[in-house]
């Protein structure tokens, strides 16, 4: 269908991850096991936190907020995955490939908000314990939050811009199993400069300084630790904060692997790999977190064994 200026087809094919489409049924396997496993684990942390007032405390808000983010960006992907893999359903229709690009990364640009939101809460915590609870209230987190969601807005929104005033002639196979930004506009018959720079624009504000920010708060947080007196309150401290450490490292380690091989290393990482990691950053991540924060977080294993062993007594 085109319109007045640009050419845009109905619908593009995601081609799956070429090359292995031979073992897509098996692939799906580990898939759909992660996928299944992060509704399970995310949802769970969603019930136990909603459904405790002791647990009504700024970091665990945040953790719920990290979790509803977390289904949110696996669902985003995964099901059309899947349904590639399993029923041979390529098409994706124009407008539903630019929406699924635009929540993908509306919701990366989301949970790189909240990590950097729970590193200052870590900080307030441990920094000014004083002050905490008059700091961080509810009030100050809706704010956040609001402030949060208008400005990924404001910088998501142009992606679905840049992408549909290009032309789309010819080529309609996206070598992917689900719609990039990049991915799309390297198929249009047209300079796409601007993409280029605008990603990463946004890239680069919505991680690297994300990134820099952290690195910071536990650089103050590490020096404040360090001057406790007592080795048992600098350990209890430090243990506050590796749940958050393993979530970013987790976060942020095929996020950038899968963004820096998309651009510059397609000359040294194999498209399957990239395919391959791409999508372990929408599924492994999510998968994790309610494991690591249900193990190293005392409140929310002793609420999980409570619901399911205490009411059997």
């Amino acid at each position: 269908m085109s319109n007045t200026s640009v050419f845009h087809p109905d619908y593009f094919l995601l081609k799956g991850i070429p090359g292995l489409e031979s073992s897509h049924l098996l692939i799906s396997i580990p898939f759909c096991i992660m996928y299944l496993m992060s509704l399970l684990g995310n949802s769970l942390l969603i019930f136990v936190i909603g459904t405790s007032e002791t647990l009504h405390e700024p970091m665990y808000l945040f953790l719920v907020m990290l979790a509803a983010c977390d289904l949110l960006l696996s669902s985003t992907t995964v099901p059309k995955t899947l349904f590639i893999f399993w029923f041979d359903s390529h098409k994706i229709s124009f407008n539903g490939c630019i929406v699924q690009t635009c929540a993908m990364h509306f919701f990366f640009v989301m949970e790189s908000a909240i990590l950097v939101s729970m590193a200052y809460d870590r900080y307030r915590a441990i920094c000014h314990p004083l002050t905490y609870t008059t700091t961080l209230t509810g009030s100050f987190i809706r704010k956040k939050v609001a402030g949060a969601l208008v400005r990924n807005v404001c910088m998501i929104t142009p992606f679905a811009l840049l992408l549909n005033r290009l032309p789309y002639e010819g080529n309609i196979v996206i070598e992917h199993t689900y719609c990039e930004h990049m991915s799309m506009a390297r198929l249009a018959t047209a300079d796409v400069l601007v993409n280029v720079v605008y990603g990463l624009i946004i890239a680069s504000s919505a991680s690297g300084v994300v990134l820099i920010l952290i690195v910071i708060s536990y650089v103050v947080i590490i020096r404040a630790v360090l001057r406790l007196k007592s080795s048992e309150a600098r350990l209890k401290a430090l243990n506050t904060c590796v749940s958050h450490i393993y979530v970013i490292i987790l976060f942020y380690t095929p996020a950038f692997f899968s963004f820096i091989s998309h651009r510059v290393g397609h000359k040294y990482v194999s498209l399957q790999v990239h395919i391959l990691v791409a999508n372990l950053y929408v599924l492994f991540p999510p998968m994790m977190n309610p494991i690591i924060y249900g193990v190293k977080t005392r409140e929310i294993r002793r609420r999980v064994v409570h619901i399911f062993i205490g009411n059997r007594k």
